[in-house]
C-alpha cells in the first residue's frame, strides 16, 4: 500500500515537472520568418475574437491574384489558414489584381476593403471595394457591386487603402498609390464617403518620399503615420513615418524604420502593426523578399518585433529569421 502511494507522489511530480517545462518551452517558442509558408504580401495585422489576424495579398501575376487568403493565430507561432475568404466569383467587377486587404469590425460586422484592377485611368472600371462577413474568415459578401472609389483624384491611384478609427468614432480612410495619399471620411455603414466639414470629400495627405501602403495607429495621443517608399520590386523598397496631433496631419517625415538587411532580405515595405495590449507589444507585420529570389512576386510574410525611445520615436526594425516569441492571447 505504502508503495502503490509513493508511486502515485512520484508519478505526479514527474508529470507535474514536464508540464512545467511544457510550458516553459511553449513560451519560449518562436514564430519564425516566414509565419506562414507561400507567397503573401501586403499584409494586414490585427487582432479579432482573442486571435491574431494577418490579411495577406496573394503574391503572384495580376490575372491569378483572384481571391484572398486569411491566417488566424492563438499566439503569433501557430496559424491556421482560411481559403479564398473572398473571390472573384463574389465580387463580379474584378478581373486582376484583388490587393491589400484591410479589416475592420463594426456592430458585430467585419468589412473588408481591398483593391481591384489596378486601374489606369478614369475610364477603366476598378479601384477600392468593400466586403462584409460575420465572422473574421468570412465568407466575405461583396456590399456594393461596384468599387467604393473608382476614380484617380489628386494624382492617387485608388490602391492600399487603410482604415483607421479616430478617438470620437469617425473612420477615415487613408489610400493611394503613385506618390499620392488621400483621406476619406466613410459614412456610417462604409457605403461612401462623406464630405468634411469643409466640403471636401477628398484630402491629400501625401508625405515626403511616399509611394504606397499608408497605415495609421495612435500611441500616448499621437498619430503615427507610416508607408512605403522606393519601387516594390526593387531592393529598395521600405518604410518611414511621421507623427502628428492630428489625423490629417501634417505628416513631417521623421525616419526610415525598415529597410533591406544584405544578410537576410530585401524588398521590405508594405506593412502593418498590431498592438498587443496585455504586455503592450508593438508587432510590425510585412512582407520581403529573400535573396535567393529575383522574381517580384516572390514575396513573404513577416513579423518582428517593434521599439520605441523613450521619446516615443520608432527604432529602426531589425529584420529576423527567428521572429517573434509566442504571445498568446487571453480569452
Amino acid at each position: 500500500m505504502k508503495q502503490t502511494f509513493l508511486k502515485v507522489v512520484l508519478t505526479t511530480l514527474l508529470f507535474l515537472v514536464l508540464l512545467s517545462c511544457n510550458v516553459r518551452s511553449s513560451k519560449n517558442l518562436m514564430s519564425g520568418n516566414p509565419v506562414f509558408p507561400g507567397w503573401y504580401a501586403d499584409p494586414e495585422g490585427i487582432i479579432f475574437e482573442n486571435q491574431y489576424w494577418i490579411y495577406p495579398t496573394f503574391s503572384d501575376v495580376y490575372e491569378k491574384q483572384l481571391f484572398l487568403d486569411a491566417f488566424s493565430s492563438p499566439d503569433l507561432v501557430n496559424w491556421t489558414k482560411h481559403e479564398r475568404i473572398i473571390d472573384n466569383e463574389e465580387v463580379k467587377w474584378v478581373w486582376r489584381a484583388m490587393w491589400a486587404p484591410c479589416v475592420v469590425e463594426k456592430d458585430k460586422k467585419y468589412y473588408l476593403f481591398f483593391g481591384g484592377n489596378d486601374i489606369q485611368n478614369n475610364d477603366e472600371i476598378g479601384g477600392i471595394g468593400v466586403a462584409v462577413a460575420d465572422r473574421p474568415e468570412g465568407p466575405f459578401k461583396d456590399l456594393l457591386g461596384k468599387p467604393l472609389i473608382d476614380q484617380i483624384v489628386n494624382g492617387a491611384q485608388p490602391i492600399d487603402q487603410f482604415v483607421f478609427k479616430d478617438v470620437d468614432g469617425s473612420y477615415y480612410m487613408y489610400y493611394g498609390g503613385w506618390r499620392h495619399c488621400n483621406v476619406v471620411k466613410l459614412n456610417d455603414d462604409f457605403t461612401g464617403i462623406v464630405p468634411f466639414p469643409d466640403g471636401e470629400l477628398y484630402k491629400e495627405v501625401t508625405p515626403e518620399n511616399y509611394v504606397e501602403g499608408p497605415f495609421m495607429f495612435m500611441r500616448d495621443g499621437k498619430y503615427y503615420f507610416m508607408w512605403s517608399e522606393g519601387g516594390w520590386t526593387g531592393p529598395d523598397y521600405s518604410v518611414a513615418y511621421a507623427i502628428a496631433d492630428s489625423p490629417f496631419g501634417p505628416f513631417k517625415r521623421e525616419a526610415k524604420i525598415l529597410q533591406q538587411d544584405a544578410t537576410i532580405a530585401n524588398g521590405a515595405g508594405h506593412h502593418s502593426v498590431i498592438h498587443e495590449p496585455k504586455s503592450d507589444k508593438y508587432y510590425m507585420v510585412y512582407h520581403r523578399r529573400p535573396w535567393s529570389e529575383t522574381s517580384g512576386n516572390s514575396r513573404e510574410t513577416c513579423i518582428d518585433e517593434m521599439f520605441f525611445d523613450e521619446e516615443g520615436y520608432i527604432l529602426p526594425i531589425k529584420m529576423t529569421v527567428e521572429g517573434v516569441k509566442a504571445n498568446r492571447l487571453k480569452r
